[in-house]
């Protein structure tokens, strides 16, 4: 499955070549952090020293709150005049943080963000404002201020904004289709190529949780509203949809609602169960769990060579 995602990376990096010459780009920033795992750090699945020869660039705003920064890790090993798809992870457990504290995940998703780069992407990880403090739709509004910041920033470090592929994960999830949902929400700049769902909530009801009345207010009638229908109808950027077997049975009723209005709506997307959900690495198949986002995404990239891109 690994040696599939590494051969879809390869794909899309040579569909973003196709774009014909690239003038010379201005040199990244210089305030780069160089991280390197150690075998301790890392999951089972054989990606010790996964970060040798990536570097990061911490803590860039792109927005006034404290919590609007991002991370963009880029590989040594890339060549400087090619320039590279955007792989952006918008992940949280909860829409109150990773279990309470986002720097906790921060390790998880610099696995899959090394993976990306080290495999010819740029990976970008946003942070964004967590509730109760921020409110519906403040996380959606803060995924499109970033992919505002990606379109006229991502080219200092070599990457295409023409081919940015968003990955919501967790709540993350619900931002990203929120995003999509609600033009009203959408910024200049704030498209994306293609998008991959995982394990998100896409509609609230009465039954809703803590955290999900934290972000969407205690008051259930505006719940439709702030859902992610009708307007997930009109997306026309392709979709992967994905949940896990050992998710809640709300998470996979919410996917598979999801994904029936979809087909219904002739918009079916491709889907794929996960064999495990314990972090977004493991969604990737980096801890050898197996069954994992490579082949769907490999097809989606596909389709995204096969549409060609402006």
């Amino acid at each position: 499955m690994k040696n599939c995602l590494a051969f879809l990376l390869v794909l899309t990096v040579t569909a973003a070549s196709a774009h014909g010459p690239v003038p010379v780009r201005p040199a990244a920033p210089s305030e780069l952090v160089r991280v390197g795992l150690t075998d301790s750090d890392t999951t089972a699945g054989g990606v010790a020293r996964l970060c040798e020869q990536v570097t990061f660039s911490r803590g860039l705003r792109y927005g006034d709150s404290e919590a609007n920064v991002l991370d963009v890790a880029i590989s040594e090993a890339t060549k400087a005049d090619t320039p590279r798809p955007v792989l952006l992870f918008v992940a949280g457990d909860t829409f109150a943080g990773d279990r309470g504290a986002p720097d906790l995940s921060r390790d998880i998703q610099d696995e899959a963000m090394c993976f990306a780069a080290r495999n010819g992407m740029i990976g970008v990880r946003v942070n964004y404002r967590l509730a109760p403090a921020a409110t519906w739709p403040m996380g959606a509004t803060d995924v499109a201020a970033a992919l505002s910041w990606i379109h006229g920033n991502i080219d200092l470090f070599n990457g295409d904004a023409r081919e940015i592929v968003a990955v919501g994960y967790g709540a993350g999830a619900f931002h990203v289709a929120t995003l999509l949902a609600h033009p009203e929400l959408q910024t200049d700049r704030a498209d994306v190529a293609a998008v991959v769902l995982v394990s998100g909530i896409y509609r609230a009801g009465k039954d809703a949780s803590d955290s999900e009345k934290a972000y969407l207010g205690a008051d259930t009638a505006q719940y439709d509203k702030r859902s992610v229908f009708p307007g997930i109808l009109n997306v026309d950027a392709p979709i992967v949809l994905a949940w896990a077997a050992n998710d809640p049975a709300n998470l996979v009723a919410q996917g598979e609602t999801l994904k029936k209005t979809l087909c219904g709506a002739g918009h079916c997307p491709r889907t794929t169960l996960l064999r495990s959900r314990d972090g977004i690495a493991a969604a990737f198949g980096l801890d050898g769990s197996g069954d994992s986002l490579a082949e769907p995404t490999l097809l989606l990239v596909r389709q995204l060579e096969a549409r060609g891109l402006p």
